[in-house]
């Protein structure tokens, strides 16, 4: 089904194809309002998500006993106005799939949970399935949790950014399924920021979950060119190399634009958020609020520390869906409004630099550690410390960049 409308003059196509099943439809605006984005789907002609593509991947599942990673955005579309989807799991469950568990990443299955929060096992109460948190006690699973299972089929909507914690879990799933003999399906999705490459580089000494390979910032991959990436570089413990299919999708290209319809995570509301978090989501490893806390977020800063005399603009974090407890809680904080801003094509550290700048106190500004978990490198706060301008530092980059492009090229699907 396709869906025209007419905004600023120019007409968009909004469409997802048919093959969904299933019943199960959510029109309803403020039980959306939690979940979805403020936007819609604009790209011409239409994107087919693999999750889409049923007569792709179910003669797969048929006759075994699969284990699903999932969360709130792993769902079949319908339409788009009205919002009208069903979640893979019921979809795979009216077409007779016989799903033994569900794997839950960070946020949760439903999406509910606060960043870094620990999510835990549990039961969904509608197909009463079993829920394994892969962000609790343990982060891969084990032996004895995949010891009835022939199968696993990942989907999950990523945004593209190291620091994005569903890229770590899915390599940690490809790996426990190499280690146990176990196939892996990934259902592809979009990249909203897929369009292009930048940022510091991990580094070997500081990979853990917010970067577990050594790829840049921002990686211009799908999240099923990744996994091939991953799998064929040999970056899975031990050089293991998972039983791997990638179901792609169709019609997409790097630079077609995305407009998520379904938030990928509690503090992601829009894609302007998402455009903005690879640049802002360097903020979390400091004391700045980087919009938890507000309806706007990752699209500002600000922090109570910060020069009030060089900023217009200023707002009070306060616990809210997604952030019970956020920085700066109570606060007036002054910084910037950001939510005006255009899709980007670089990472833009002059956010950062400019609240370096105007915090008086500078031993209020880092938090080390977080820090260098985000950014990959311990050069990238030193840089800023030492006073080296966006462009200065933005050289320091481009050496890894130009090597992680040429294996980048090896996997890319969607040319």
């Amino acid at each position: 089904m396709a869906v025209f409308s007419i905004f600023k003059n120019t007409v968009l196509l909004l469409f997802f194809t048919l093959s969904a099943c299933g019943n199960h439809t959510k029109t309803n605006n403020k039980e959306l309002k939690s979940v979805v984005a403020r936007d819609t789907i604009a790209t011409d002609p239409p994107i087919i998500i693999a999750a889409n593509r049923t007569g792709t991947y179910l003669p797969l599942l048929e006759g075994k006993r699969v284990g699903i990673v999932a969360n709130q955005t792993s769902v079949i579309f319908k339409d788009i106005q009205p919002l009208s989807y069903t979640h893979t799991v019921d979809s795979l469950l009216t077409k007779g799939i016989n799903i033994k568990l569900v794997f839950a990443p960070e946020h949760g299955f439903r999406g509910e949970a606060d960043a870094g929060e620990k999510v835990s096992d549990g039961k969904d109460e509608k197909t009463g399935l079993p829920i394994i948190s892969l962000y609790g006690k343990n982060r891969k699973p084990s032996k004895a949790q995949l010891q009835d299972i022939d199968v696993i089929l990942f989907d999950i909507q990523d945004v593209g950014v190291r620091f994005y914690t569903y890229i770590a879990t899915m390599q940690l799933v490809m790996e426990a399924c190499a280690e146990n003999n176990i196939p892996v399906i990934v259902l592809d999705r979009p990249n909203p920021n897929g369009h292009y490459v930048d940022g510091p580089t991990m580094e070997t000494e500081h990979r853990g979950f917010l970067g577990m390979t050594n790829i840049p910032l921002v990686y211009g991959m799908t999240i099923g060119e990744y996994a091939n990436m991953i799998n064929k570089e040999g970056w899975l413990e031990n050089k293991v190399i998972a039983d791997l299919t990638v179901i792609p999708m169709e019609n997409y290209n790097h630079h077609k634009d995305y407009i998520l319809p379904i938030r990928p995570s509690p503090n992601l509301p829009n894609n302007t958020s998402i455009y903005l978090y690879p640049s802002l989501g360097l903020f979390e490893g400091t004391n700045v609020n980087a919009g938890r806390g507000t309806e706007f977020q990752f699209q500002r800063y600000g922090a109570s520390f910060m020069d009030s005399t060089k900023y217009n603009f200023k707002y009070t974090p306060a616990p809210n869906f997604g952030s019970k407890d956020p920085k700066q809680n109570g606060k007036i904080c002054f910084g910037k409004d950001l939510s005006n801003t255009p899709k980007m094509n670089t990472v833009n550290l002059e956010y950062l630099l400019d609240a370096y700048k105007n915090t008086k106190d500078k031993s209020l500004f880092f938090n080390t550690s977080g820090f260098t978990k985000h950014a990959g490198t311990t050069k990238l706060q030193k840089q800023i410390e030492a006073g080296l301008s966006q462009e200065q530092i933005k050289k320091t980059w481009q050496k890894d960049i130009d090597q992680f492009q040429k294996i980048r090229a090896k996997y890319l699907i969607y040319n």
